[in-house]
Order: C-alpha cells, then structure tokens, then sequence
C-alpha cells in the first residue's frame, strides 16, 4: 500500500509511533512500523484514516487480511474505536487476559501474549514502577529535608534557651 508521507506521518503520531495492537515502539523494533486497513480493501475497507491502523510486521501478518464473513465469525478488537481496557487487562507477568470474546478472539489470532510482547510488557511494568518508587524515594527526600531544617531550627531555639537558663543561674547564684 502507497501512502502520502503526510497521511503516513499522521497515522504514526496518531498511534504514538507504536503498534496499535500489541504496544511495540519503533524503538523497540528497530524502526518504523506498518500501516494496514483495519478492514482490508481485498473486504471492502477503504483508504480512510479511520481504517487504516499503525501496526507491527507480527500483527500485520497474524491478522492477513480477516474480515468476518457472516455473524457466527468473531470480529477483531479496532484500536481506532475502542480502548484495549475494555477487552484485556494486562496481569503482574505481563499476560494480557481476555475480558471479551472479542478480546479473547484478537489474543488468538494476533497472538498478544507472544513471549516477546510478554517481555516487553514487563519491562514497562518494571519502569512504571521504578518511577513510581523514585518519585516515592524523591517525595521522602524532600520532607527528611524539612525535617532536618526544622531540627536545626529547634536546636537553634534550644541553644537560646540554654544559654537564658545559663544566665539565670549566674545571676541566682550571685545573688546568694
């Protein structure tokens, strides 16, 4: 398929520079990714950049060109419409878990639970979580910084205080 470069710029911002199934960057993979109809023109989709959906080359060649071809065939979950929430929930071992027939029809035939995307969902749970924890360890910092002045400011105070009791005493004991 020939795109625009500027139609193909879009589709790519639009999907964050990531598979619109599966979550693989272009990082991760090396480089740029592929733009498919959703809805093949082989089924009758069209070029519309609704249909048209940023994927990765394992996605592109699971899905081949599926369209159901009556009511009894499964139809595949459409990033362009709906939130992946709504058919997966993704588990502490980077599992996707079908929450749909829908959702357990795309895991299949896409294959989202390839070691490989397994792998990379870890990795980004795991630094999700590293910067939740440095933000946690920066927030702790920042008050163990004001207590240390607020410390400092009481010993300040206490110091004062000390050196009054001092003079009290002095002049107590040279009154007698």
């Amino acid at each position: 398929m020939i795109l625009e470069h500027k139609i193909r710029d879009q589709i790519r911002n639009r999907a964050d520079y990531m598979c619109e199934f599966c979550g693989v960057s272009e990082t991760d993979s090396g480089g740029e990714l592929t733009v498919d109809h959703f809805k093949p023109r082989s089924k009758g989709g069209d070029d519309h950049p609704d249909n048209l959906i940023y994927g990765c080359i394992r996605c592109n060649q699971f899905k081949l060109d599926y369209w159901p071809e009556n009511d009894r065939d499964q139809m595949l979950w459409n990033p362009r419409s709906e939130s992946s929430d709504r058919h997966f929930l993704l588990l502490d071992d980077g599992i996707l878990y079908p929450l749909t027939a829908m959702g357990s029809f795309t895991l299949k035939r896409l294959r989202l639970n390839r070691p490989p995307l397994i792998a990379t969902r870890l990795r980004r749970l795991r630094a999700i979580e590293h910067r939740r924890l440095l933000k946690q360890y920066q927030s702790l910092l920042g008050l163990l910084e004001q207590t240390l002045l607020r410390q400092k400011e009481l010993i300040q105070e206490q110091q004062k205080l000390l050196k009054k009791q001092h003079e009290l005493l002095k002049l107590l004991a040279d009154e007698q």
